[in-house]
């Protein structure tokens, strides 16, 4: 007997076992949450233990044991897993399960991989999860995990890398899948497990794996991608895209050595200063781009995503407080507006040192790493393009290696340019009929968990995620529904997860592991 087959028998029998049972007067949203409220302590001892493995993106090691981790558990709470393998890539933790009588497939990635880490810019080691009684802004105090039995108070933090970004997704699914296993709770839809092993290094093999293993994957209706943080004001919310991302480098060159300030300084020309008027010409005093073009690909956004954005809570006035910001980038639009727009942002620059480390000396060089969001519209060589055009407009020489003599006293300003490919935007229409199910069955449990109107619905987000694979390469919808919270500290030290933000992964996911039918 086949997997896929032992799996739809142990199903059914299920669903015949359970007869009459508590299962047929709960509702599956019930039982995961009346799960959840009866194993708390064990749950997050388990999220612990899941925390504790190193996955950074880029040591196959650590992933490795991660995916055997993964694919185990999802075993064990009766999905049919195993591990896709390419040579030289980090696997894909496939699953699925089959469902006698179901007419549609929900897809559900996640990536289990994590972004690098410094333990020395970290409160604690970030592989050793320390649970904390309230964020550590706020004034929390480390505490010990609590015990079977123990109350545990959903203001919680866990402090770890992942907690937040990516794991939290998984930790939440297997709570989720254990109770409709005990219960013998069928779900509504075929489900298609698709668990990514290098969403942090650039996702370079998923879309090789989709057509590798295009058999297992191709008839699912729609992608859910378990990942991103919730809106600013804490409200859950359901996206229907993501910004595209790219990277570039501008090195400005000055005299072939460093030269001593006093001796030099007022004749040598002063690479920091020649880079930080290029920096400047770049953006406007309001913090409009001001590359020509820049602007001119934005493909126009729907009537719904435009009513969407009227509806979503005017959020801008706290989040500056939070912030501490007086003003922001394009103000009046408000933040959501403002993920509609290819964004340029400086997201490094070194020229010799500061603080204690500084020295009377004027740099040779000078560098910028430039962060370009981009939207639908958007092709990574056209921007770039733009930049190096608008570069020259400034009078620069541009190149790709760093020049020779010949160059150097043939062109009084040189800048090398490097970096440029990325990733394009994607995005779902929100007049889809699928999404529009998928926000149904999420309102159901964002309600439940935080009150009536709480579900945000949003066309897009900031981030990047690597949605074209599926929504162009495969051709089929594909939309976010986040769980984490928006201050959970992604990708830099001291990430976390607010215990609330799991529980209500739980209560979402027995939501949409359960839609009706009748909803598509």
């Amino acid at each position: 007997m086949t997997g896929r087959l032992r799996l739809k028998h142990i199903f059914m029998l299920l669903g015949l076992l359970v007869g009459s049972s508590e299962a047929d007067a709960q509702s599956p949203q019930a039982i995961a949450r009346s799960f959840r409220e009866s194993n708390e302590a064990a749950i997050l001892a388990d999220f612990k233990d899941f925390l504790s493995y190193p996955n950074r993106a880029r040591n196959l090691d650590d992933i490795e044991v991660v995916a055997s981790y993964i694919r185990d558990e999802l075993t064990q709470v009766g999905v049919n897993a195993e591990l896709l393998r390419i040579d030289g890539a980090p696997p894909i933790v496939y699953g699925e399960v089959v469902v006698p009588g179901a007419t549609r497939t929900l897809g559900i990635y996640v990536h289990y991989d994590g972004q690098a880490v410094d333990p020395n810019n970290w409160t604690h080691p970030p592989f050793e999860p320390t649970l904390y009684t309230a964020s550590m802004d706020a004034g929390g105090e480390p505490r010990p995990f609590p015990s079977e039995g123990d109350l545990v108070d959903p203001e919680w933090r866990i402090y770890a890398r992942s907690a937040g970004d990516d794991k939290a997704p998984i930790a939440a699914l297997i709570p989720v899948l254990e109770s409709f296993r005990d219960s013998g709770v069928l779900p509504t839809s075929n489900l298609v497990f698709f668990f990514d092993g290098e969403e942090e290094a650039g996702s370079r093999h998923l879309g090789e794996y989709m057509e590798r293993w295009n058999d297992r994957v191709k008839d699912v209706d729609i992608w859910l991608f378990f990942d991103g943080p919730a809106h600013a004001s804490g409200r859950p919310q359901v996206t229907f895209g993501v910004r595209g991302s790219m990277g570039m480098e501008v090195t400005v060159y000055g005299a072939t050595r460093n030269l001593h300030s006093g001796h030099y300084g007022n004749w040598a020309p002063d690479t920091g200063n020649i880079l930080a008027r290029l920096l400047a010409s770049m953006k406007d005093d309001d913090g409009r781009v001001i590359i020509d073009g820049w602007y001119e690909t934005v493909e126009a956004i729907g009537k719904e995503e435009l009513s969407a954005l009227r509806g979503m809570p005017d959020w801008d006035g706290q989040l500056r407080k939070e912030l501490g910001l007086v003003w922001t980038e394009g103000q009046p639009e408000k933040l959501p507006e403002r993920l509609m727009v290819p964004a340029l942002n400086v997201r490094g620059i070194t020229s010799g040192n500061t603080g204690a480390l500084a020295r009377n000396v004027i740099p040779n060089t000078a560098v910028a790493s430039l962060g370009i969001r981009l939207v639908k519209g958007n092709q990574p060589e056209h921007m770039k393009n733009l930049v190096v055009s608008h570069i020259e407009k400034m009078g620069f020489h541009v190149v790709s290696e760093d020049p020779d003599m010949s160059l150097r006293l043939k062109y009084p300003r040189i800048a090398k340019v490097t970096g440029g490919g990325g990733s394009t935007a994607s995005r779902t229409s929100m007049s889809n009929p699928f999404g529009q199910s998928v926000v149904a069955a999420a309102r159901i449990a964002a309600e439940q968990a935080f009150g009536e109107g709480a579900l945000v619905v949003a066309p897009g987000m900031g981030g990047t995620l690597p949605l074209r694979v599926f929504t162009e390469v495969a051709g089929k919808p594909a939309i976010i529904v986040p769980v984490a919270n928006h201050d959970n500290n992604q990708h830099a030290p001291d990430e976390n997860l607010r215990i609330a933000n799991l529980w209500y992964a739980i209560d979402l996911y027995a939501s949409l592991l359960s839609m009706p039918s009748t909803l598509f």
